[in-house]
């Protein structure tokens, strides 16, 4: 799934090859998706690449080229824009406590239903899916205050925080969070993943547990925190 700027990007470029041959200019790509800099069309780039939709040439100035497009592309987006990945908490018996069933032949599992709200990248930054799919249960043990949901795992840049591929991750939904907590982080309003945060003087890297993959450093305004983990979940 690609984000609505990673989507725009790759309709743009194609649309130019096509006119002129030519791929745009960074300063072009920059105007066309109103972005405040280059180094957003930057990260747009490495995104597309290493999802395999272009390839970068070398030794080749500007030189782009689409390898592939995405299924949108031929029906259109009928979904309008993207607002970055903001997930709202249902309202209800979601994410709370549930009263103990007095009724002995009951099959609902014990435990607080929480909402599951999409995926989440533990790896290259995806937007994640903002609507609530299904619920999940949780032992109570694991909820403290306030409320919670929960994002399924994609990729593997926290396997050395214990942290799988195809794991589910149970977040508390907070706006801050003190230097060397993972959490999830929206990245220039419009990419979420799930990273070590550290605070750098007036920088904020986003760091992977895997060797593999680089730590990335932000300006303090381009990081938002939308939840901290607080448990996880998985499957044998």
């Amino acid at each position: 799934m690609l984000t609505r700027k990673q989507h725009e990007l790759l309709m743009f470029i194609h649309e130019r090859l096509k006119e002129s041959g030519i791929p745009p200019s960074y300063e072009e790509m920059k105007t066309a998706l109103d972005l405040k800099s280059k180094s957003g069309i930057h990260r747009l780039i490495m995104s597309l690449e290493e999802r395999g939709f272009i390839r970068r040439l070398p030794n080749r100035a500007r030189a782009l080229e689409v390898m592939r497009l995405p299924e949108s592309a031929s029906r259109g987006l009928a979904s309008g824009p993207r607002r970055g990945f903001n997930p709202n908490v249902i309202e209800g018996s979601l994410g709370r406590v549930r009263p103990a069933s007095t009724d002995a032949t009951s099959d609902e599992p014990a435990g607080i239903a929480v909402p599951v709200m999409g995926r989440i990248a533990a790896g290259v930054p995806i937007s994640a899916i903002q609507d609530h799919s299904h619920n999940i249960s949780v032992p109570p043990e694991m909820m403290g205050h306030g409320e919670h949901f929960a994002l399924e795992v994609n990729g593997d840049s926290m396997i050395d925080a214990g942290i799988l591929d195809g794991d589910t991750v149970l977040v508390k939904k907070v706006n801050n969070a003190q230097s060397g907590e993972i959490v999830v982080a929206l990245v220039d309003d419009e990419e979420a993943t799930l990273k070590r945060l550290r605070r750098k003087g007036h920088s904020v890297a986003l760091e992977a547990a895997n060797p593999n993959y680089e730590t990335r450093i932000y300006g303090p305004d381009q990081v938002k925190v939308q939840g901290r983990l607080v448990g996880l979940l998985r499957r044998y």
